[in-house]
């Protein structure tokens, strides 16, 4: 079999990286990593335990008790915390409120951060996320930013979220994605970035089955 590589994918909020990292990873047979989720994991283990941002003593004494591991149900890739599944109560909006707040942690990103690398050792690997390309796998031999236009991007989330039973409106999902982006892009530890050597895929008209057979492309080129 051969070696493989290792594929990057970030963006902003709402711009379908998990949908493409997951729908790629499964047309090349890829291990598929969600960073995202990662995150969100935390964020609920740290809502639930009532630790605040700010308690560095906290914080760091929590994540010495996260464990975040994945499986594949029905098809699916499936987040679990310390052994709970968590798939959906991470995607809630109590969560993303939170979740680029504890992202801007530096010692919540260093712990993720060496749990990703770990993961991506042996290559064959798909990971999304806001800082793949510029700081977890730097090397990756395919990077790809995503974006798209901010009213069609809270369109998508807020289709996305009524799907799974969410009461929210248009109005408060476009406010969270673009305080969101502003945290992200403007936080000092591992901020968002296009990596110089990231191909720019702006998806606002495209669907994702047309991103996926682009990308799928890049990636063949690349040796996957």
């Amino acid at each position: 079999m051969e070696k493989g590589i290792i594929i990057a994918i970030d963006g902003f909020s709402a711009c379908g990286k998990s949908t493409l990292a997951r729908a790629l990873a499964s047309t090349l047979d890829y291990l598929y990593i969600d960073s995202g989720a990662m995150y969100r994991a935390v964020t609920l283990f740290f809502l639930r335990a009532g630790i605040a941002a700010t308690d560095e003593t906290a914080v760091k004494a929590a994540l010495g008790q996260i464990q975040i591991s994945f499986e594949t149900v029905d098809g699916k890739v499936v987040t679990y915390l310390n052994g709970e599944r968590v798939e959906e109560e991470i995607r809630q909006m109590r969560v993303s409120r939170r979740v680029s707040e504890v992202a801007t942690i530096s010692a919540v990103r260093r712990a993720l951060v060496a749990q990703q690398q770990a993961l991506g050792r042996k290559k064959r690997c798909v990971m999304d996320g806001r800082d793949i390309g510029t700081v977890v796998f730097p090397a990756a031999e395919l990077k790809i930013f995503l974006t798209a236009d901010p009213q069609v991007r809270a369109r998508r989330r807020l289709s996305e979220m009524l799907a799974n039973g969410h009461q929210i409106t248009l109005e408060a999902v476009t406010e969270n994605l673009l305080s969101r982006d502003q945290i992200d892009s403007s936080r000092e530890d591992s901020p968002l970035r296009q990596a110089p050597d990231a191909v720019v895929i702006d998806n606002t008209v495209l669907s994702p089955a047309e991103q996926l057979a682009m990308v799928a492309v890049l990636a063949r080129m690349r040796g996957a």
